[in-house]
């Protein structure tokens, strides 16, 4: 072992797959990237951190819901771009060539580009870290993407897409909640 800088301590434990935080406010769909986002429970309860500075964060504080979208590995480079630009003075869904379909709960769009798409009422912000707390209450997925690999960041400008699956569900069923 060797000691590294306490800066690179987030490059080995970011908690989960970059998303697409999908919002509309003002009559407006927008979309921001995230990498921190994870699980909390087993009853849909799911965070991530943001704050003030990012104009889909001030949308979430006003209408308290979102849609969590999880893309493909094979949409990196457009969910970086998408990360470089601010809702506030640009239409992400036209520059980036987004489809926004109707969720059935949220206002804010299904990302129809992405594996996944979670519609989630926001619960509880805790500050001073910008946590927001959601419920999942809709989950829709993609069978017609191909690429199923799910995009990680590193937090420093690098990523990882995932591949491999491990199937240990038979070993782990005694902690498995039902229906999962």
């Amino acid at each position: 072992m060797i000691e590294a800088r306490i800066e690179e301590a987030l490059t080995w434990i970011e908690p989960g797959p970059v998303t697409l935080i999908a919002t509309r406010h003002g009559g407006r769909n927008n979309v921001m990237t995230i990498s921190w986002t994870m699980a909390i429970d087993f009853d849909g309860h799911i965070v991530f951190t943001s704050g003030d500075w990012n104009y889909s964060f001030r949308a979430i504080r006003a209408n308290r819901e979102c849609v969590v979208c999880i893309p493909p590995a094979s949409m990196a480079e457009t969910v970086v771009d998408i990360g470089m630009v601010s809702g506030e003075d640009t239409d992400k869904f036209g520059k980036f060539g987004l489809t926004a379909l109707p969720a059935a709960t949220v206002s804010a769009p299904l990302v129809k580009e992405c594996l996944a798409c979670l519609e989630c009422e926001v619960e509880d912000i805790v500050e001073p870290y910008g946590f927001v707390v959601m419920k999942v209450k809709r989950v829709w997925v993609n069978d017609e993407i191909e690429d199923r690999r799910i995009l990680h960041a590193v937090g420093d400008g690098t990523f990882y897409a995932d591949g491999e699956r491990f199937d240990f569900r038979k070993r782990m069923e005694a902690k498995l909640p039902p229906g999962i």
